[in-house]
C-alpha cells in the first residue's frame, strides 16, 4: 500500500495514475494533509494491512505541513508495527528544507516537484524491494 499526502490534486492523480498504471500498489490512499494521515495511522497503527509501505509526503500544505508530520509520526511510530518507509516530494529546491529532511531518521528520501513519468518509473526501480 502506498500513502500520498499533498494537497496538490493534481499531484494526487498524476502519482496515483502512474502507481496503478505501473501495477507498484495494490492500493492508494490519499491525504490533503499531515493531520488527516496522522488521524489515520493512530487509527490503523494495530493492522498492519492498512499501514502504508511507502507514504509520498509533501513539504506544504495547509492545517499541518510535512514538518508537523514527521513530528507527529515520531510520536506514533513506536506503535506502528510495520516499517514505513516516507519520501518527501516538494517543489521546494531551498537546501534548508533538504538539509532538514537528510537529518530526520524516518525520512528515506527528498525529491523535487514536479514530477515526470521517467522521475517514478525510476523510484520504482530503485525501491521496488520496499512493496
Amino acid at each position: 500500500m502506498i500513502g500520498i499526502i499533498d494537497d496538490d490534486k493534481i499531484f494526487q492523480f498524476t502519482l496515483g495514475r502512474v502507481i496503478n498504471h505501473n501495477k507498484q500498489a495494490e492500493r492508494i490512499i490519499t491525504f490533503s494533509d499531515g493531520e488527516r494521515a496522522i488521524q489515520y495511522l493512530t487509527d490503523n497503527k494495530a493492522i498492519n494491512e492498512n499501514i502504508p509501505d511507502i507514504i509520498f509526503l509533501d513539504v506544504n500544505m495547509p492545517i499541518m505541513d510535512g514538518w508537523q508530520f514527521m513530528e507527529e509520526y515520531a510520536n506514533i511510530k513506536t506503535e506502528i508495527k510495520k516499517k514505513v518507509n516516507i519520501f518527501m516530494w516538494s517543489s521546494s529546491y531551498n537546501p534548508i528544507d533538504i538539509e532538514r529532511a537528510s537529518k530526520i531518521c524516518e525520512i528515506s528520501g527528498y525529491n523535487i516537484k514536479p514530477i515526470k513519468l521517467e522521475d517514478v518509473k525510476r523510484f520504482f526501480e530503485k525501491f521496488e524491494t520496499l512493496l
